[in-house]
């Protein structure tokens, strides 16, 4: 029986992406990092977040109100699990839990950990470790997805927020009990109604980080000197994001997300959370990792992990040297880290903990 292909005599496709990765090599990274001290590196930081403030919308975002409401405060096994929610911008709310040891002493501030979620994990509720969802629960085993949790154990105090498009913040289609819904997220909706109005979805995500730390800056219990943030996978999208364009966060760990635009975004990693306008044309993840420096920044990597791209850990590698070398330009070189793990896509964490520790 002939194919489609057969009865219409076609043989071949006519596709672009040969053209954009030509275009891609032609005009990518025009703020890339190249300082040579430190003067020229503080001014090349304040072009670029400048210009990434613009790209991605957040210079267009208004602060309001937090107006905090406590939704929900459960004892759990060692830990006080609240349920939170604050507005980011006018009529957009953003529910969080938030991990409280018990041994916390009265009086007592402590470091914050701000845990981002990635994709296929419900939104907050895979890093708070609320698994009483099958569905979460096989996230958490495949994934090593409970980070907040793992953190809070170890005495930290953790956030776990909804991004939007995730969890309780999907949009109309996306809502539902429906075990793929419920996983599922809303970005490629929000992202292109965003890139039409000049906004884009990561432009969305790193102002609700921005006014998370606002809320966490209210809080007696937390040291706001001590402020961390982590992420796998579309968290680590969120962590390098947040670290790059707000100095309050101290401390870093990136997961699963650490891949160059060409390799990685334009092959493979298509969710619309990645796609901001002009991105390409400014920098690249590496120059993100740059505007981190000083500050101490993890980064992990799996070495059979599919989002990395064709070139596979070859390409995080570069990018990484991008981000090393303004980290030997400050002498703090000591305070960058990157392990590569055995494995594929998913959360190690074996370092993760110790680094927080040693810098938070």
């Amino acid at each position: 029986m002939d194919t489609i292909m057969d009865t219409l005599h076609i043989d071949k496709y006519y596709t672009t992406y040969e053209c954009m990765l030509d275009a891609f090599d032609s005009c990518a990274r025009k703020l890339a990092y190249n300082a040579s001290n430190i003067d020229e590196y503080n001014e090349w930081k304040k072009k670029l977040r400048d210009e990434l403030n613009n790209i991605t919308g957040i210079s267009k975002m208004k602060k309001c109100e937090l107006m905090p409401q406590v939704l929900e405060n459960r004892q759990m096994d060692g830990y006080v699990r609240k349920k939170v929610i604050i507005q980011t911008e006018n009529k957009v709310w953003m529910p969080f839990y938030i991990l409280v040891p018990d041994d916390l002493k009265e009086g007592e501030k402590r470091p914050s950990i701000i845990a981002a979620h990635g994709h296929g994990c419900g939104g907050k509720f895979a890093p708070a470790g609320v698994t009483e969802i099958p569905v979460i629960q096989r996230n958490v085993e495949h994934e090593n997805s409970d980070y907040g949790l793992q953190l809070a154990k170890k005495g930290f105090i953790v956030f776990c927020p909804d991004a939007r498009g995730s969890g309780e913040r999907r949009e109309r289609r996306e809502q539902g009990d429906d075990k793929n819904k419920f996983i599922g997220s809303s970005c490629n909706d929000l992202n292109f109604a965003a890139i039409s109005m000049g906004r884009s979805l990561t432009g969305m995500w790193v102002w609700d980080l921005m006014r998370l730390i606002d809320f966490i800056s209210t809080l007696d219990y937390c040291d706001t000197d001590r402020i961390g943030c982590c992420g796998f996978s579309g968290g680590g999208l969120q962590s390098i994001w947040l670290a790059a364009m707000d100095d309050r966060i101290k401390c870093a760990v990136v997961s699963g997300y650490f891949h160059g635009y060409r390799d990685s975004v334009m092959r493979t990693n298509r969710c619309g959370c990645n796609f901001v306008p002009h991105l390409w044309e400014t920098a690249d993840m590496g120059d993100l990792g740059a505007l981190v420096a000083p500050r101490p920044l993890l980064i992990e990597s799996g070495d059979r992990d599919s989002l990395n791209g064709p070139r596979g850990i070859t390409d995080v590698k570069e990018q990484y040297e991008i981000t090393l070398e303004a980290y030997k330009l400050h002498g703090a070189a000591d305070k960058l880290e990157h392990h590569v793990y055995e494995g594929g896509h998913k959360w190690y964490g074996v370092h993760a903990v110790p680094f927080f520790k040693k810098w938070l």
